[in-house]
């Protein structure tokens, strides 16, 4: 049995929904095709496939399998791709997760850029704020908004991640303005419900860092969201400056305590450690670095307030 046509059999097979459409993508007769997945069936000694009249099912097993023989059949192709011509033409489906809010605000505009530039790619984007698992899931590669990266993962530094505190002029207006970190705690401060700042602002000032206990009437898992309560003069918030950074710029929101800064992290794109890096990995993080090379144009705020970087 020769399992690498196989598994191309079963992946096409798979991909086009039916016997007969994935024999037409292979050039070959629906026969040859079923009898190679039942050749792969018996080797593995379970059902890939549920056949009925109308369509196709994958068994849990084959759930498992097409995952791992598409991973495969990627990474020979990429291989082949980095000793031939196809390296210098970019090519195939590129998937790529993103952070909803970074993806939505700064990405959206990039993405039919890239593929005027590489049209041969497909994109496939995923925009959330789960974390997902690169390799399991079968994505090519992620922007992470952390400085915490496994090492089975390579990291390619794109920009700085900044957060600031801050507060619609109405709501400072009503409550007054908190002068020391420790007055936030009087305050009606607007929180995520998971994650690394909830509950616990930490600030960096001369003296070290000092971490104050927040609390508020309203939390929200979307950074927008709670964008949007602090323009309604609601709470202050924590929130990354590619969020709040033209708020600031306008003065729609305002800064506080100039004196102390939430720390930074960076956004980094990752993909899992291989030997042969595919063009399209290779271009879409070499485009993506150089559209975010230099100051990130959301803090273009901070030269006219006193926090400074």
């Amino acid at each position: 049995m020769d399992r690498f046509l196989s598994m191309q059999a079963f992946s096409k097979v798979v991909e086009a929904g039916s016997f007969v459409r994935g024999a037409e993508k292979l050039g070959m007769s629906t026969t040859s095709v079923s009898r190679l997945i039942a050749e792969l069936e018996e080797h593995l000694g379970t059902r890939l496939l549920q056949r009925t009249t109308r369509r196709l099912h994958l068994t849990d097993a084959g759930h498992r399998f097409i995952e791992r023989a598409t991973q495969l059949l990627t990474d020979l192709q990429e291989a082949e791709a980095e000793v031939g011509s196809a390296t210098t033409t970019p090519r195939g489906r590129l998937r790529i997760s993103v952070p909803l809010s970074f993806g939505v605000r700064h990405l959206a505009d990039l993405f039919p850029r890239y593929r005027t530039k590489y049209p041969e790619v497909e994109l496939e984007v995923h925009a959330t704020d789960r974390r997902v698992d690169l390799i399991e899931e079968g994505f090519d590669l992620a922007l992470r908004l952390s400085l915490e990266i496994p090492p089975t993962y390579v990291a390619r530094p794109l920009t700085v991640v900044r957060l600031a505190v801050c507060a619609a002029p109405g709501y400072l207006k009503r409550h007054g303005t908190p002068r020391t970190p420790q007055e936030l705690a009087e305050h009606n401060c607007l929180t995520l419900p998971s994650g690394g700042f909830e509950g616990r602002w930490p600030l960096e000032g001369a003296d070290g860092v000092v971490t104050i206990r927040v609390h508020g009437d309203f939390r929200a898992d979307s950074g927008d969201l709670l964008r949007s309560a602090a323009l309604a003069g609601q709470g202050i918030v924590m929130l990354p400056t590619f969020i709040v950074g033209d708020d600031l710029a306008r003065g729609d929101l305002v800064s506080l305590l100039p004196k102390w800064r939430p720390p930074h992290t960076d956004a980094l794109i990752i993909y899992p450690t291989r030997r042969f890096v595919s063009a399209k990995v290779h271009t879409f993080t070499e485009f993506l670095q150089q559209e975010f090379a230099g100051d990130p144009p959301w803090d273009r705020w901070m030269t006219t307030h006193d926090n400074g970087r």
